[in-house]
């Protein structure tokens, strides 16, 4: 299966999606970049 590269917006350091992303159990998805430590919260997907 395919991982694709997520690119940070404040530091543009690539991470494979599965290590950066997390599904929350309401439908929030939430971005951390593991080099200068941006969040981003409730990120819009498909399913709401």
């Amino acid at each position: 299966m395919l991982n694709p590269i997520v690119i940070c917006p404040d530091c543009h350091a690539q991470e494979k999606l599965d290590s950066v992303l997390t599904a929350q159990s309401n439908q929030n998805v939430i971005y951390r970049c593991k080099k200068c430590g941006c969040e981003i919260r409730d990120i819009q997907t498909s399913k709401g």
